[in-house]
Parts: C-alpha cells; sequence; structure tokens
C-alpha cells in the first residue's frame, strides 16, 4: 500500500486502523468501477488512504 508520508507521520491513532479501512475503502471503489480511479492512472489504495486522512470519508470500528 502506499499513504502519503506526510500525513500517516501526522497520523496520531491506530496505524492498523487506518490501514484495515484504506483496504476496505480500495476494495469498494473498485467494486463501483469509480470514476475517479481512471483520474489517478487506477491507483485505488492511494485514493482510499487519501480520502480517509483527508476525512472525505469517515471509518468506524465495530464491536
Amino acid at each position: 500500500m502506499i499513504f502519503p508520508l506526510e500525513q500517516l507521520i501526522k497520523f496520531k491513532d491506530n496505524i492498523y486502523e487506518i490501514t484495515c479501512a484504506s483496504s476496505r475503502r480500495a476494495y469498494q471503489l473498485s467494486m463501483v468501477n469509480d470514476p475517479i480511479i481512471e483520474k489517478n492512472d487506477g491507483k485505488v489504495v492511494s485514493i482510499a488512504a487519501r480520502q480517509l486522512f483527508t476525512n472525505e470519508v469517515q471509518f468506524r470500528i465495530e464491536q
């Protein structure tokens, strides 16, 4: 996975959680064939990570 390095360094929460969330978000994007994938040269994981780090997409841990 490729994460934005600056945002990863500044991230203070659980890295494992955001990694799992990015993986799941990347899967969602690829399953719906989101047009943003083509604009980003098919880098689905990078898109998902950026969306999570910038809070464009929220995630939560279900108990």
